[in-house]
């Protein structure tokens, strides 16, 4: 089986890619698709196959897919930046990606998205079948263009048989990540009990690679949320930064104590997936902070 990456300097795959390395099966490759060579020189020196182009270039990627039995799209413009460059890379290069899959003949295609794209919390743990809700609290170009993306991938599958697995994926933290302590930037108007859905690198890659190796009749056309047994309070957020508790944030009441939790029975049940640290805490116990 031969994997291509996108969006591989990024948070998520630059993590992700060497472990792909790590747990490759005799006869497995890895492609990784960066814009310039010397980005792209640390994962060949793991072993990894470099392609340089551009992920929103059909051309750049149709090349990049020869040979290729699997996508893994990563690739993804997050907080911060423009509006209309998340709509550039997370929904219309997404796309044009999955096209130039469709067009290279079976390929599977596994698209990284987010839990975000529920939107609005349901009062309940939020299911993959739940569709989007525009205007709630986290939603912004980020999680619209992610969910538009999703639906239109599920729209190829259907409409020209592309295998298409989505994987959303929770708060990513680990290995070093600053999003852990960038997570105090909104957790601190929380209140002190009010959860955040996590998720480890490490089980981000196991996930990743087990939707990528499942049959089609397994995981074609579904959605698989990705997240750890343990959400974290807004009080944990704080003591594992080894941040004072903000005062006041005792006493905030949670409106909505399912909010943005997802549920995982499918990517369990489907997937065989079980968290190699089930809280952040078993993470900080073994160093993988």
């Amino acid at each position: 089986m031969r994997i291509l990456v996108t969006g591989a300097t990024g948070r998520v795959g630059r993590r992700l890619v060497p472990r792909l390395l790590a747990w490759r099966r005799p006869g497995d490759g890895v492609r990784v698709l960066v814009r310039d060579a010397e980005r792209g020189a640390p994962f060949a020196s793991l072993g990894a196959e470099v392609a340089v182009g551009d992920l929103r270039d059909y051309g750049d990627a149709r090349a990049a897919l020869d040979g290729a039995d699997v996508v893994v799209n990563v690739a993804a413009a997050f907080r911060g930046v423009p509006d209309e460059e998340a709509w550039a890379v997370n929904r219309d290069a997404a796309v044009g990606l999955a096209r130039a899959a469709a067009s290279a003949g079976d390929v599977r295609f596994v698209q990284v998205s987010t839990i975000l794209v529920y939107g609005a919390g349901r009062g309940r743990m939020l299911a993959e079948d739940d569709e989007p809700v525009p205007g709630g609290p986290m939603w912004g170009a980020y999680a619209a263009s992610k969910a538009e993306a999703d639906r239109d991938l599920l729209g190829l599958h259907r409409d020209l048989g592309l295998d298409v697995r989505i994987g959303r994926l929770a708060f990513v933290y680990g290995d070093g990540d600053p999003h852990l302590a960038e997570s105090l930037g909104w957790a601190g108007g929380w209140a002190g009990n009010q959860r955040m859905a996590m998720v480890h690198h490490a089980d981000v890659a196991q996930a990743l690679l087990r939707l990528a190796r499942a049959p089609r009749a397994v995981a074609a056309g579904r959605a698989y949320n990705i997240a750890a047994d343990a959400p974290a309070t807004a009080v944990e957020l704080h003591q594992i930064n080894g941040a004072a508790v903000p005062e006041g944030m005792w006493e905030r009441a949670d409106t909505d104590p399912w909010f943005a939790l997802p549920a995982t029975g499918r990517l369990r049940e489907d997937l065989g997936w079980r968290p190699l640290y089930p809280s952040m805490w078993t993470a900080r116990d073994a160093g993988a902070l």
